[in-house]
């Protein structure tokens, strides 16, 4: 029950992630249907056994305002797979603006990057440049579709098609 079933709207783009138990609800009500099972898992009652949904569609198309991914420090780290952007370690991480915030840069996607503390004591109040530090991947902001298809633990093969429909798009 701690898996992950993904949510297609009505046109099977992907808009969000829920729990089994949500997923189940849905179907049961009528409000989604069910379009891949897990591989062999069931939920029993005393009488009926159900697939477990790996991926369910909705019912009716849900209008889903454009939020994005919210810019957190959890998101920064996980769209930087948990390594700094300088060394590669995965220890001692915090976020590093390339151009420093007291130099006029500002907090966004594209300013920030996962760095070790020390490299980014190293880095100090300079850019990368001015610092002789090499980045080893571009910053940039991330879609829904790449977020979820790259960082969520419980990404499923089932979901693949799903989340490469409209990968261009920003959702």
């Amino acid at each position: 029950m701690r898996d992950k079933v993904l949510i297609l709207n009505q046109d099977f783009s992907a808009i969000a992630v829920c729990t089994v138990t949500k997923a189940f609800l849905l179907v049961y009500l009528e409000k989604a249907e069910l379009i891949s099972k897990a591989n062999g898992a069931v939920l029993r009652t005393v009488s009926t056994t159900y697939p477990v949904p790996s991926v369910i569609r909705l019912q009716r198309y849900v209008k889903v305002p454009y939020y994005g991914i919210s810019l957190s420090r959890h998101n920064v780290l996980r769209r930087d797979n948990f390594l700094c952007q300088y060394c590669g370690t995965t220890k001692n991480l915090t976020l590093d603006h390339l151009l420093p915030r007291s130099r006029g840069g500002e907090t966004n996607w594209l300013n920030l990057v996962t760095a070790c503390f020390r490299c980014n004591s190293r880095k100090g109040d300079r850019t990368p440049e001015e610092a002789g530090l090499k980045l080893i991947q571009k910053p940039s902001k991330p879609s829904l579709q790449t977020f979820l298809q790259l960082h969520l633990n419980a990404y499923n093969q089932d979901w693949g098609l799903y989340l490469n429909v409209g990968k261009n798009r920003s959702i």
